[in-house]
């Protein structure tokens, strides 16, 4: 039998993957490094009110996240793949380089607008053409796995790298890492042909920015991923926003360990990462991420009685693993859900309402902390979770699939009906031929 290592990297025989997935990684190290850089940038320009130029930022990275998506979503299909993906790199590198220029505050917050609008753009446009390149659903899992393995390296390489060439150049220089991962990346993109649109965007802009989110909400299991979004943003806050309070303030210990409290969290996930495509040959999406949510709830209310900084770290590895196992496999429901042509619309859905889930539980988990404490904090926190593991329940039926289901309005002759009958059963779809409406007869 072909080990699980063996297994994750099958995929990279196929060329256009494998030049997407390394277009994936070194844009994500440019990012990283952006974030380094940024955050040396704000303390230069505003010194000790460094940490609420950073916070600004963040929110404005998630204001951008969440209410740009869906309307660059809207013009996909208008202008091809590639071409779209490339100019958003290209688009990202000229904002980066042109970081090191501000000389004022406001500039930051619009330049950081600018950069992440964009990339709300290109994430669920890219994510949306893997399954086209990698239509089988096992090696789209194995996708998935190493995505996610490929956000975990870099919360971990990219400050090594940072940290490396800082001890030979300015923070400034910084920016240009940025420039190139981009530019790398489209030229990466560019070098590649991806799967032609069999279809033309249809109705008015409007129609396709509320498309994806009106499929999200019609189909059980996707209402159901969203309240397993709320569940893990509200565990993932205690680690991203108050891992600094318990390491420096709690324990009072140095940066160095709060950065190893972070890659704790990191190395956990890329072990799920390594583990769940076989996993997911045995059990089924609903099990893996029902059962993840329900023990990352348990382990956030275990979080209000840390006592000692060997504790956290074992914690934050398992929450950091469990977080994978819980979250990876939401790309196979949004596959599945909803046909190619809405497939952009539906992945724009749920980058919008993950990150709205994070832009609530952010600053709940940093204010909380602030005014009551880590304890009571990671308490509430941990109920908010619990909550969203009841709702995920109820929403997402075992019965779920397959569903039979009469196509009344479609002539004999049509393909659909000529393969599988007017009266035939599938999974849940939303699409041209199976309207919500159809559902409910």
């Amino acid at each position: 039998m072909p080990s699980a290592g063996a297994d994750l990297f099958s995929v990279f025989s196929n060329v256009t993957y494998r030049r997407l997935f390394l277009a994936q990684a070194v844009a994500l190290v440019g990012t990283g490094t952006l974030t380094v850089a940024l955050g040396l940038l704000a303390f230069e320009l505003a010194g000790p009110q460094a940490g609420t130029v950073l916070g600004t930022a963040l929110a404005i990275k998630m204001i951008a996240y969440v209410g740009v998506a869906p309307i660059a979503s809207a013009f996909t299909g208008l202008v091809p793949t590639r071409t779209l993906l490339v100019s958003l790199d290209l688009v990202r590198a000229a904002i980066a380089l042109s970081l090191p220029f501000v000389s004022e505050i406001w500039q930051i917050y619009i330049l950081i607008f600018l950069l992440q609008a964009a990339s709300a753009a290109f994430t669920p446009t890219f994510q949306a053409t893997i399954p086209s390149v990698l239509p089988s659903e096992r090696e789209y899992t194995i996708a998935l796995s190493l995505s996610r393995l490929a956000y975990d390296i870099e919360s971990v390489v990219s400050p090594v790298v940072a940290g490396i060439l800082l001890t030979f150049v300015s923070f400034h220089s910084l920016f240009v890492g940025t420039v190139v991962g981009f530019v790398a990346s489209a030229a990466l993109v560019l070098s590649v042909t991806l799967p032609a649109l069999n279809f033309r965007p249809t109705g008015s802009v409007y129609h396709r920015t509320t498309r994806g989110l009106k499929i999200y909400f019609q189909v059980p299991e996707l209402r159901a991923l969203l309240a397993i979004n709320f569940g893990v943003a509200a565990s993932g806050a205690v680690v991203i926003v108050n891992t600094v309070v318990y390491v420096q303030s709690l324990f009072g210990m140095d940066q160095s360990a709060t950065a190893v409290a972070l890659a704790f969290s990191g190395g956990g996930s890329m072990l799920a990462a390594l583990m769940l495509p076989r996993l997911l040959q045995y059990l089924s999406d609903r099990s893996v991420m029902l059962t993840g949510i329900a023990v990352i709830s348990g382990i956030t209310f275990a979080c209000s009685l840390i006592g000692s900084y060997s504790v956290l770290l074992v914690l934050w590895f398992c929450l950091g693993f469990l977080r994978s196992i819980t979250m990876t496999p939401s790309g196979r429901l949004l596959k599945n859900a909803a046909a190619e042509e809405d497939r952009a619309y539906l992945f724009a859905a749920q980058f919008t309402l993950s990150h709205a889930c994070w832009l609530v539980t952010y600053p709940l988990a940093g204010w909380g902390g602030a005014t009551l404490g880590l304890g009571p904090t990671a308490l509430v926190m941990a109920g908010l979770t619990t909550l969203s593991v009841g709702l995920a329940f109820h929403l997402w039926s075992r019965k779920a699939a397959p569903v039979t289901h009469h196509h009344r309005d479609l002539p004999a002759e049509h393909p659909h009906i000529r393969e599988s009958g007017s009266v035939h059963s599938h999974k849940r779809v939303l699409d041209h031929l199976h309207p919500a409406t159809l559902w409910q007869t």
